[in-house]
């Protein structure tokens, strides 16, 4: 289990991360989310031990995990951390890339384990291909492959699908997420994309003005979220009565007290978004057909 214990950290004199607990048990998905600047990447950090505290504990598996004033070399080989900067090995292969760190005692065993995680990160035709010679979404999957070789116990990710094109990035999630679960491999991820979230996390902790203000499963926190922020991660919202409304739950009436007029009119794939102003203030509200521009509807 990890424990984050009252953790408080500052850099330079400014609070970065306030009163920060929370718990991780083997196998489970803690997802972080906050905006820009909220001390999503920080939190990680301090999780592998690359930053001292200023008070607090972190433990795992009841080990303190302790900065660069405690160990000469940073974090730990049951952790394993995925930066947005890759650090791989850019004139080797991808498979040489993989298996870098694995024995060479056991060849068959180390041969078998790189063709397994080529196949869950969807790399199995560049196994033999410099890593300079890939795109930047490729590189997150060999880095991502690679942190898995040794088969941690816990595992950060920051931002883990960012530089992977819509094409992959749907199946690949699965396929990650799927692994971490079925090998118990506890899983800590700082996100901006909601899809890294719903459907394969199992808390999900909201960062605000260097504290946790929300940590519960993301299908609470979808359904009554808080605060407008919370209600942003997910997508298009209104406060109307100062009640979060999200866009999907206004719908055309014949009649109501919610008279709009419609300004913009977006497509969205199976349904329009539909951008309108309310006594002066944008509200959104989705329909299955475009609106024209100028046209007074009534919403509930």
């Amino acid at each position: 289990m990890l424990q984050v214990k009252n953790i408080h950290f500052s850099y330079k004199k400014k609070t970065v991360l306030k009163d920060i607990s929370f718990k991780a048990e083997a196998g489970e998905y803690i997802a972080i989310i906050g905006e820009s600047g909220s001390g999503k990447s920080t939190l990680l950090k301090v999780l592998r031990g690359e930053y001292d505290l200023n008070k607090g504990q972190v433990l795992w598996k009841d080990e303190d995990i302790l900065g660069p004033k405690f160990n000469l070399v940073v974090g730990y080989d049951f952790m394993k951390y995925v930066a947005q900067e890759f650090e791989l090995e850019p004139y080797i292969s991808v498979e040489e890339n993989i298996g870098q760190f694995l024995s060479n005692f056991y060849p068959e065993e180390k041969k078998q384990r790189v063709a397994e995680l080529l196949d869950v990160v969807e790399l199995q035709s560049f196994t033999k291909t410099k890593v300079k010679l890939l795109s930047g979404g490729q590189k997150q999957r060999v880095a991502l492959a690679r942190a898995l070789a040794k088969q941690p116990e816990i595992l950060l990710l920051d931002e883990p699908f960012s530089h992977i094109d819509n094409f992959k990035k749907q199946s690949l999630r699965r396929n990650i997420f799927s692994y971490l679960k079925k090998k118990k491999i506890t899983c800590i991820v700082a996100t901006h994309d909601k899809e890294d979230v719903l459907g394969y996390a199992d808390k999900m902790l909201v960062l605000d003005n260097n504290m946790i203000v929300a940590n519960n499963t993301p299908q609470e926190l979808y359904s009554n979220p808080e605060t407008p922020l919370i209600a942003s991660f997910f997508g298009e919202f209104n406060i109307i009565n100062n009640e979060i409304v999200y866009s999907y739950q206004l719908k055309i009436v014949a009649h109501s007290n919610l008279k709009v007029k419609v300004v913009q009119c977006y497509f969205k794939g199976n349904y329009y978004l539909i951008e309108a102003s309310l006594n002066d203030e944008v509200i959104f509200f989705e329909h299955h057909s475009a609106i024209k521009k100028g046209e007074e509807v009534f919403i509930k």
